[in-house]
Formats: structure tokens, sequence, C-alpha cells
């Protein structure tokens, strides 16, 4: 899963206007950007098996800290947290760790049975979505699609800024997706885990995007004015 995850960013602006798509972004994509550092350490494990799936060739060793439903639901209540803390929002922040924990729901549809239940279990879990290539694209590329236009209902540009960084980022997405599906496979672990650090460029970037774009009820509310 990986513009799925962003869909759920863009989507949840609209069941939270005042929260930065940029935080969206890294609430839905918190557990991978974790992921790659505790690669780069050697606390979490991936190898490289082509043919393993239809859609990655990554075989998930072992992830525990991040991918576990019970630590993941951990970090969402953190994340939660820290959002209430500096904002002071509740329905921001919840719908902030409900964004975090939709990582974990999303992964199960796709993954193989990988996924553990808790840290040091040996239960794994996995619907395997990604068995199917044509399924895995109409799944993903629908939640894209459905995230996006809730996005686009929920806020306006601001300027041109807010209409042509939106549109760039959703076409870096949408390359970056077509790219990892039907591109090699990465040469080394330790790649893969280089790659993912870019993504926080993604948070970034989204953060850029929201500046330029206001809630579309807070334009209604000024017309109205």
């Amino acid at each position: 899963m990986y513009i799925g995850h962003f869909a759920v960013g863009f989507g949840a602006k609209a069941a939270a206007p005042r929260v930065s798509l940029g935080t969206m972004f890294l609430a839905a994509q918190w557990l991978d950007l974790l992921w790659p550092t505790l690669l780069l350490v050697g606390w979490e494990h991936v190898r490289i098996v082509p043919g393993i799936t239809r859609v990655t060739p990554l075989e998930f060793v072992s992830y525990p800290v991040t991918h576990s439903l019970v630590t993941v639901a951990g970090w969402a209540v953190l994340v939660a947290l820290v959002y209430w803390w500096t904002r002071r929002s509740r329905s921001g922040a919840f719908v902030v760790g409900i964004a975090v924990m939709s990582h974990w729901l999303l992964d199960l549809v796709t993954h193989r049975p990988d996924l553990p239940l808790y840290p040091g279990g040996a239960g794994r879990v996995g619907l395997e979505l990604w068995s199917s290539l044509s399924g895995t694209i109409l799944v993903e590329g629908s939640l894209f699609v459905t995230g996006l236009a809730l996005y686009l209902r929920a806020t306006t540009a601001k300027d041109r800024t807010g209409v042509y960084a939106l549109w760039s980022l959703v076409a870096f997405l949408v390359v970056t997706y077509v790219a990892s599906l039907f591109g090699p496979p990465p040469p080394s672990a330790r790649a893969i885990a280089w790659a993912g650090q870019a993504q926080w460029l993604l948070v970034l970037w989204a953060y850029w995007v929201d500046h330029h774009r206001r809630s579309s009820g807070d334009s209604t509310m000024r017309a109205a004015a």
C-alpha cells in the first residue's frame, strides 16, 4: 500500500478541515516514516525476494515496532496526544489518531500474512491483496481518487501555488506509484531505507500545498459576510 495511505491523508482533511494536509500525511504514513530508520539501525528487517507477491518483491521479515497491531495502536494514541497537546483540538486529535491506525488496517488488506499482532508474537495476519496486481491497482487507485476528491471538496486554492503545488504532488505520487509497480526490484534493503526517508519530503510538500489552500467552509463564510 502506497498511494492508498496518502489517500487517507487527503480524505481526512474533509473530516478535520483545520488540520494541515502535512499533518494528515504525517499521521497516515507515520509507520512507514519510522520504518526506514529502524531498518538502518537494524531493529527491523526486510528481504528482497522477487516474485514473492505480484506487486512487491519485499519480504517483511520483522517489523514489530512499527507494524504490530498493539504498537500501532500505541503510536496512534501517542500521535493524537501530541497533536492535542500542541493544538488543543480534540476533534483534530481524534482524526489524526484514526489516520495513524488506518495504516495498519490498509496494510492488513494488502500484505501477505506477515503483520504481527504484538511484538514477539508468533501470529501473523494479512489478506494478500498483493497476490493480484489488477486488484491492488483497482483498490488503491479507487482509494486515491476518493481521497483526492474529498480534499478538493474540502479546500480551495488561495492562489496559483495552491493549484500547481497540489497537482504536481498528485502527479509525483502517481508516477512513483507506477514506477514501484513496474520498475526493477530495489538493489538492497539499505537502499529501500534511504529511499523511504525521502517520504519526509512529501510531508513537507503537503504542508506547502495546504498553506496555499483554505477550507471551503471558510470561503463560504467570508462570502456570506
